[in-house]
């Protein structure tokens, strides 16, 4: 059951959650096709993207230079068909660009800015201004590129459009939005560009990229990409999000009796840490009918309920999972032992600080945890007990703070909530689904 009060929704404890869902299209791959369309010399109709704030800022962003795009807004019935511009099409719009809450559209496209004509300006909301963008100002102005930012370090960032210059560049942090911004600049370069990253972080640019005729190649954690004279993208159909599917992964195995089917999800490699790490705590998930979709491996997941065991999580794996680590302490509440994350600061920069929020949330509904410098421990094998949930605006908060409330003794209070509709508009009516419900 689900309760609403004015800013706050209550998720009360929960039966078995049983049933078959189609996850939101994924994110991140919906921010770059939008992007890498809008540079290339075709006609791209993006089936299945992703309509939530976040990526419709990026289609509003494109638009804003100049690049037609059919079915703009989310009230219009059918998918965005984007009338590429070409590599260096993109024109200037009179004001700033604003991208609202979206860190992956502020970060990727400056990198196409860089090999335009003229300037843009980019901006955002009250957070997006707090969020550091001297990770990849830096390393564009490497590169040869104009690129201003408040204090050298906040938005709103300005991108001057000129030459660029192939460097060397070793990342000190794994990003795959700080990757993308300099493989997208590398495409205006004088010559090959290298970029190596400290881990794996996703790829979702190269393998799209790739598609459209980019000379790219992979040498372990290095990856070349050389200038491009123009790209043509085919039709994209976007895979399920692994992120917004985690939820669900959780969900299925903390609530007793939960036996979940999640369809066309993207398990790219780069992406599965939080599945991993589910699988080696004892979690009974399967992954069927796994197959490619233009470079993408998909497949079906069916997560049931199980008795968990706690674990240590550091190094490489980090990275595949950051976005869905706050969900591990979840899951760390129901496992016998202790769970420890570590190399987990990166959480401390997202859409807010994910480590203390999730501290402070956790710990007021009662599950025992602890934060760290970069990461945090959770001792199972209580679960929460009920209370309040601030989501802080941020969408995977709140998405976090339903699934303790399913899980929970007593419910839990999410307060602003509707800040999923950055990821995740549709989630309470697949939670209604799965509850049987609807």
């Amino acid at each position: 059951m689900v309760q609403e009060f004015s800013n706050s929704v209550v998720f009360m404890p929960s039966g078995g959650l049983k049933g078959t869902i189609q996850a939101p299209a994924d994110k991140s791959v919906s921010h770059r096709a939008a992007v890498i369309a809008a540079i290339s010399d075709s006609t791209v109709k993006i089936k299945n993207f992703l309509r939530a704030a976040d990526t419709q800022c990026t289609l509003r962003a494109i638009a804003a230079c100049g690049v037609p795009v059919d079915n703009l807004d989310d009230v219009s019935p059918g998918d965005p068909v984007i009338h590429g511009a070409g590599l260096r099409g993109l024109r200037p719009p009179a004001g700033p660009i604003d991208i609202g809450n979206s860190g992956t559209s502020i970060r990727l496209l400056p990198g196409v800015f860089a090999g335009q004509e003229g300037s843009f300006t980019l901006d955002g909301d009250e957070s997006i201004r707090l969020r550091p963008m001297d990770r990849i100002v830096e390393p564009l102005q490497k590169m040869g590129v104009s690129i201003k930012a408040r204090d050298g370090l906040y938005a709103p960032l300005t991108v001057t459009g000129g030459s660029v210059h192939a460097v060397h560049f070793d990342m000190p942090v794994a990003s795959a939005q700080v990757k993308s911004s300099l493989l997208l600049a590398a495409l205006y370069a004088d010559g090959p560009t290298e970029v190596v990253e400290p881990a794996v972080c996703r790829d979702h640019t190269e393998i799209m990229l790739a598609a459209a005729g980019a000379r790219i190649e992979k040498e372990g954690l290095l990856t070349r990409i050389y200038p491009a004279k123009h790209l043509h993208m085919d039709d994209v159909d976007i895979i399920a999000d692994i992120s917004s599917a985690a939820f669900w992964l959780v969900a299925g195995s903390i609530v007793p009796g939960s036996e979940i089917t999640l369809t066309g999800v993207g398990v790219n490699p780069t992406r599965t840490g939080l599945l991993d790490i589910l699988l080696e705590m004892g979690a009974d998930i399967t992954l069927e009918n796994e197959c490619r979709r233009k470079g993408e491996l998909v497949a079906d997941l069916t997560v049931r309920y199980a008795r968990l065991h706690g674990l240590a999580v550091g190094g490489g794996i980090v990275g595949r999972a950051i976005d869905e680590l706050p969900l591990l302490a979840l899951a760390g509440a129901f496992a016998t032992g202790e769970t420890l994350v570590t190399g987990a600061a990166e959480l401390k920069v997202k859409e807010s600080d994910r480590i203390a929020g999730l501290v402070e949330n956790l710990d007021a509904i009662g599950v025992h945890i602890k934060g760290t410098d970069d990461g945090f421990v959770v001792r199972g094998i209580h679960g929460p007990l009920g209370g309040s949930f601030f989501s802080h605006g941020d969408h995977r908060m709140a998405m976090l703070g339903a699934v303790a409330g399913l899980a929970s003794r007593e419910g839990v209070e999410v307060v602003d909530f509707d800040s999923v509709s950055v990821s995740y508009p549709s989630f309470r009516d697949d939670l209604e689904k799965l509850r049987g419900e609807s």
